[in-house]
């Protein structure tokens, strides 16, 4: 098992943060790799939300190729933060030449798309640069989108953190999605390394996912140019998610109706059941098998953790107004915010999204028993 944290905040908080819950959890996670997904970005990076910004590992002879192919392409740097480490890291860690934060500038042809055409071409863009990196082994491409950061790497949560120091102010941010890995593959490849991201959507899975092949090929027959690389079985769960709120146009609540549909003897007695069971057989290929417990972010900031029906996998959520977290165990959540009133601590059962929405008022409690928004 892996072990995940989440935290979604008012003013900006350091990475730190959550790792430091994910340290907390050490027994659940063995030091194989930690990933870090952050939005809502404070420091100088918020002053520029609108930019896209890349974020990945190079090379010294990779950097160059890619402010090669950026310039042709018309995109200019805004700012950058380029994080380059001693040559003998700590035991565990590879050996990198540069960790690369950088915001762009648009190119000015860019002015005529709509934001639906720039995001296309955002998303071709990172699959070219990950394609050129992986032909010449001298970039890793994590994402490249506005107002998000991530970060990858092999090792210790709390080594990696120190020795790449991610306390710095640049990398506060409102949403953290951070995960400590547990090697369950032969070799570790950083593209397999939760949370997983695609078009202003993330998640991370604690578990794992026997029915990948079918929903790996229902996925990539819908024509669509991001459903594609799948290093790990939980890549599929952001696909289906994208799918879900991209492609079907459905709210969130419908995610789980999509992955875990009510058995049919309970459709039958749902308010929305006609619209369901349609979704239920045509999504049939997206069902997914567990155990698994995920947790989400939508582009618009909303944070929801979900069980599957065999609940197999902990979690829980609390915090208060304006700060509230997402953790695999409740020590986790304890060392984030140990003034929380922990009567209100919500535990996701196989029916319930927990989410928080972009106002951080409350956690919000969505059943499948309940009427869908937005269906008819």
């Amino acid at each position: 098992m892996c072990r995940l944290f989440a935290l979604t905040s008012d003013t900006p908080q350091s990475p730190i943060l959550a790792l430091q819950a994910l340290d907390i959890m050490k027994e659940g996670h063995d030091g194989s790799g930690v990933g870090l997904f952050l939005s809502g970005l404070g420091g100088t990076f918020e002053e520029m939300s609108d930019c896209p910004i890349l974020s990945g590992i190079f090379t010294d002879k990779g950097l160059r190729r890619l402010d090669t192919f950026m310039l042709n392409t018309g995109f200019m740097t805004k700012h950058k933060l380029t994080i380059r480490v001693s040559k003998t890291p700590p035991p565990g860690i590879p050996n990198r030449d540069i960790y690369l934060i950088r915001a762009y500038e648009y190119p000015e042809h860019w002015d005529q798309y709509s934001e639906e055409e720039k995001h296309q071409r955002l998303l071709s863009l990172q699959l070219t640069l990950r394609e050129m990196g992986q032909e010449k082994k001298d970039m890793i491409v994590f994402s490249f989108w506005p107002d998000v950061v991530m970060i990858k790497e092999i090792g210790d949560p709390i080594t990696v953190a120190e020795h790449l120091k991610l306390d710095r102010n640049e990398l506060k941010a409102r949403v953290i999605m951070a995960q400590g890995r547990q090697n369950t593959n032969y070799a570790i490849n950083l593209y397999a390394c939760h949370p997983f991201f695609i078009q202003g959507i993330s998640t991370m899975t604690n578990g794992e996912n026997t029915a990948f092949i079918p929903i790996r090929e229902y996925l990539q027959s819908r024509g669509f140019i991001g459903y594609k690389g799948y290093q790990s079985d939980s890549e599929v769960f952001t696909h289906i998610l994208h799918y879900t709120v991209k492609q079907l146009g459905l709210p969130l609540e419908a995610y789980k109706h999509v992955i875990t549909p009510l058995q049919d003897d309970a459709l039958q007695n749902h308010p929305d059941n006609n619209f369901l069971m349609h979704l239920k057989n045509t999504c049939r290929s997206l069902i997914i098998d567990g155990p698994n417990c995920v947790i989400g972010c939508l582009p618009d900031k909303s944070l929801f953790m979900l069980q599957d029906r065999k609940k197999l996998r902990p979690g829980v959520v609390g915090g208060q107004p304006g700060f509230y977290c997402f953790s695999s165990e409740i020590c986790g959540l304890d060392a984030a915010v140990p003034n929380r009133d922990k009567s209100k601590d919500f535990q996701p059962m196989h029916l319930d999204t927990a989410v928080v929405y972009a106002d951080r008022k409350e956690v919000t409690l969505c059943r499948q028993t309940d009427p869908l928004p937005q269906v008819h």
